[in-house]
């Protein structure tokens, strides 16, 4: 029985944290939901798709938002998500992603341009944007 609410537990507690962020994209990206496979791909730059629509992910510079997007779904720290992009820098394979300051920057950067997609805490004002489903 023990080990039943530790599962229980866990799986509340990983829950709580991944709905302290809200995935937001532009209008013109075609999907409604993203599985965590796929945001992991787009922001690890290994797709620059979701659902035939052209991406491009934004991030924030700092915050709880960043810390807990970070954790949740790409499984790195802030420090190894720089080293990586910079590795995809040096050897041609990609770029840095545009990094923004914070919620209110990020909505507003997706809102007005085709294709963004990026991250911002549950309680920000998401106006001007779809929010994807995380599945």
């Amino acid at each position: 029985m023990n080990c039943v609410r530790l599962i229980l537990l866990v799986s509340l507690a990983a829950a709580a944290l991944a709905s302290d962020v809200k995935i937001i994209a532009n209008s013109s990206v075609n999907a409604a939901s993203i599985s965590v496979n796929e945001l992991k791909g787009i922001y690890l730059a290994t797709s620059q798709t979701l659902e035939g629509s052209h991406v491009e992910p934004v991030l924030e510079k700092g915050g709880p938002a960043h810390e807990a997007f970070l954790r949740e779904y790409l499984g790195k720290t802030d420090a190894a998500l720089q080293i990586y992009y910079r590795s995809l820098v040096f050897t041609g394979k990609g770029s840095m992603p545009k990094t923004l300051a914070g919620d209110a920057e990020v909505v507003a950067h997706v809102a007005k341009t085709k294709g963004a997609i990026g991250y911002v805490s549950s309680a920000a004002d998401t106006a001007g944007v779809k929010t994807l489903e995380v599945k």
